[in-house]
């Protein structure tokens, strides 16, 4: 009888398997939000032409605001706004009569290096100047004075950078038509698509940016409304008379 053959096993363990290449992710799609931080960013940084930022602008924000009311958000009347520092009140504005306004000169497609005050600071307790409230003992919390949408921020700055705002948030507030600037915070609680309602915290106040993380600038948050134009410009619009008659929440 002829020999018997061994039939060779089938084991797995020596059987190579080919691995298959890994998958790439396809990236998520940039919400209108985060689109509009980025086109902030190239603006900031001076890195896009004018007019390609008002074009983007003025095709962005309706973006925006169709992204606004499919996640639920409400507008608020001016009379629901509230004082955007928890604790304080309009008697903490810097200047005389709102005279700490200044839209001369101010341009927001000059990005970092725009000049004029288009804006109001609103000084805290704070001698010691480690952004904690000398009287709490505590952080102070940055409000958002009207309703909207995060738009664009900042949680990267260190101490060294160039850049003014320090952490900054932008919030369109789509009743209104206009943009809110809220800067120099210590720490952010919202970021681009988030919604926000008058008198929520987004921040609490701090010391950053160039020049308000300097000795001689006492702590302030700086607070600047831009209303948005058919054309996509971005003009200041002085916020004092509705400081002195929003609610302040204790």
């Amino acid at each position: 009888m002829p020999p018997k053959t061994k039939t060779p096993k089938n084991d797995s363990a020596s059987i190579k398997k080919v691995s298959s290449p890994p998958k790439v992710k396809t990236p998520k799609p940039l919400n209108p939000c985060e689109r509009f931080d980025r086109l902030n960013t190239l603006v900031r940084d001076g890195k896009i032409k004018r007019a390609a930022a008002k074009d983007s602008i003025r095709k962005l924000l309706p973006l925006v605001k169709q992204y606004f009311l499919a996640k639920g958000g409400k507008s608020y009347p001016r009379s629901q706004w509230v004082f955007p520092i928890q604790g304080y009140s309009k008697h903490f504005i810097g200047g005389k009569n709102g005279e700490g306004y200044v839209p001369q000169g101010y341009n927001y497609f000059d990005g970092n290096e725009h000049g004029g005050h288009p804006s109001h600071d609103i000084f805290v307790y704070d001698r010691n100047q480690d952004s904690i409230d000398d009287n709490t003992g505590k952080p102070i919390n940055t409000l958002s004075m009207a309703s909207g949408i995060v738009i664009a921020y900042d949680p990267d700055w260190k101490p060294g950078s160039e850049l003014e705002g320090g952490h900054y948030l932008w919030v369109y507030d789509p009743g209104t038509n206009g943009i809110f600037y809220y800067a120099h915070n210590s720490k952010l609680f919202v970021k681009p698509g988030d919604i926000v309602k008058p008198g929520q915290r987004i921040a609490w106040i701090g010391r950053t940016g160039k020049s308000a993380s300097e000795k001689r600038s006492p702590t302030h948050l700086h607070i600047t409304y831009l209303k948005v134009k058919p054309d996509g410009s971005l003009p200041p619009e002085d916020l004092y008379p509705d400081l002195l008659k929003v609610k302040a929440l204790k």
